[in-house]
């Protein structure tokens, strides 16, 4: 080992989060830098992995002028990455055309006609539904998210490029490669590209699957779990990082395993919120688990394959962003001073992209109730807000039927909607459960460093490190039972109207 601290970067929708991290899990220096992503028409949702890559150089350089002997310092370097893209790489893991972002939903038509059929349930063909349960625990989403379905658009709209691709990969896969050299996938990507066997004690690429989805095996990254020694930087990818090339790599992990790591819920049963653009509730189990009626399953984890329990919703702090920009500027802020809320404040379903848990629909739009002439802006900013806090209690009454899970005590909250002190609060109201409020923004980045506890001698495991994130929350809210009581009543009142609203756009 040649240094004592870690740079961990966490890769996100909007910017990448890079840090420096020590023994003691403490962050000693972290930068933030911003890439572009282009949206478009018919679902569009793209972004450049050369953008990435310069978000990474621009952020190291910083942090080499906070800590001037970064170089030598820095032994271990280790990425987590947004979940459900696709880039089409050459033999040298150059990118044939952007990358297909998580929210790019263009093969949605495509892949419910592939999964679709008679006779069917939910949306799926039964035989169809029946393979993918047993095998993967899950199957593609209607609104086109995964891989699938973007591996199905490539075929139909760009088959030049498809004949061109050497490999099939998501957005850390490219991002280790243009480390090291080396392609690698996680099991979080595999299992959600729904051509992965997550069986425990099988786990690896499905044949059968693959050809369903038709990607040629050849062109799958090998499964490698998160904490992995890659190798160290190529002498290309140090000198622009301006780091030393024995530094090594890790293969990294997906955004919703570095946030359970991030929250310290490492024990089975145990939830946490992750709350930034979209939002999920998630926790360690420890065997499969899978709802069809209300789109959650768990997924295979790069922690040596243990399942992670996900209810992802698709609007959170990307409604609450959008709510305070039309109603009050470009310049307002979701944690701007609400005030207390009122008896008739408005109602709001936050689906301005979809919903993706309990209602796996696409079409679903986000909408204001109740509105009256005497509602300002401040009143629709404060709907938005219980919105989101009411369709995590949605999200939550469903998984909460699952065995095992804890039903009482604290729910970690990471993510940067947890700085938002009225979002927490909203929360520990709705759920009716204390919340504890870790690292906020950086919370995926330091769970991200966790993984090299091993590598760096820090401790056994990645688990066992992050296991003491858990007793340092940066603040704690304790629900308001006048609140909770009237947060009920609005609850039932808001699902007769979900349910009126889910049919509008079903019918």
């Amino acid at each position: 080992m040649q240094g004592d601290l870690v740079i961990s970067a966490d890769f996100g929708t909007s910017g990448v989060k890079v840090g420096v991290v020590d023994g003691d899990l403490n962050v000693l220096a972290r930068v933030t830098e911003t890439y572009p992503l282009t949206l478009g028409a018919g679902g569009i949702a793209e972004q450049n992995p050369d953008d990435w890559w310069g978000g990474l150089t621009r952020a190291v350089a910083e942090l080499r002028q906070q800590i001037p002997d970064l170089r030598d310092r820095a032994s271990v370097m280790v990425f987590s990455a947004q979940l459900c893209g696709l880039i089409c790489a050459d033999e040298t893991g150059h990118a044939l055309r952007p990358c297909m972002t998580w929210l790019d939903k263009r093969g949605s038509a495509l892949v419910q006609a592939l999964i679709g059929g008679f006779p069917q349930v939910h949306g799926y063909q039964v035989g169809k539904l029946a393979r993918w349960l047993r095998l993967a625990n899950g199957a593609p989403a209607k609104n086109g998210m995964d891989a699938a379905a973007k591996i199905l658009w490539m075929h139909h709209h760009e088959p030049e490029i498809m004949d061109r691709t050497r490999w099939l990969i998501d957005a850390k896969d490219w991002l280790v490669h243009r480390a090291t050299g080396v392609m690698t996938t996680s099991p979080e990507s595999a299992n959600l590209s729904w051509m992965m066997d997550s069986r425990s004690g099988r786990e690896g690429w499905s044949p059968q699957l693959a050809k369903i989805v038709g990607a040629p095996l050849e062109k799958l990254a090998p499964i490698v779990t998160a904490d992995t020694l890659v190798d160290t930087l190529t002498p290309q990818a140090a000198a622009e990082l301006g780091l030393s090339p024995n530094t090594q790599v890790l293969a990294g992990t997906s955004d919703v395993t570095a946030a359970a790591l991030g929250s310290g819920e490492m024990e089975d049963g145990a939830l946490h919120i992750s709350l930034a653009t979209s939002a999920w509730i998630a926790g360690f189990l420890p065997n499969r688990r899978l709802s069809v009626p209300y789109s959650y399953a768990t997924v295979t984890s790069g922690l040596d394959m243990r399942p992670l329990l996900i209810a992802s919703q698709e609007n959170a702090g990307s409604a609450l962003d959008w709510a305070a920009k039309v109603t009050a500027g470009a310049n307002a802020h979701p944690g701007d001073d609400l005030g207390p809320p009122q008896p008739d404040d408005p109602f709001f379903l936050p689906w301005l992209a979809g919903e993706r848990m309990p209602v796996d629909n696409d079409a679903l739009r986000g909408t204001f109730f109740d509105l009256s002439l005497h509602h300002d802006a401040t009143a629709m900013r404060r709907a938005a807000l219980e919105g989101v806090a009411l369709n995590l209690r949605w999200a939550m009454s469903k998984i909460s039927r699952e065995k095992g899970l804890r039903k009482t005590g604290p729910i970690t909250l990471v993510g940067g909607g947890a700085a938002n002190p009225q979002m927490a609060q909203m929360l520990a109201d709705a759920l009716n459960r204390d919340i504890l409020v870790g690292e906020t923004r950086h919370a995926g980045m330091l769970g991200t460093a966790t993984l090299a506890a091993k590598t760096m001698g820090w401790a056994a495991s990645p688990a066992e490190a992050a296991t003491r994130l858990r007793s340092r929350p940066n603040a704690h809210y304790t629900p308001d039972s006048a609140r909770v009581d009237a947060l009920a009543v609005r609850a039932a009142r808001l699902e007769k109207l979900r349910r009126a609203a889910i049919r509008s756009y079903t019918a």
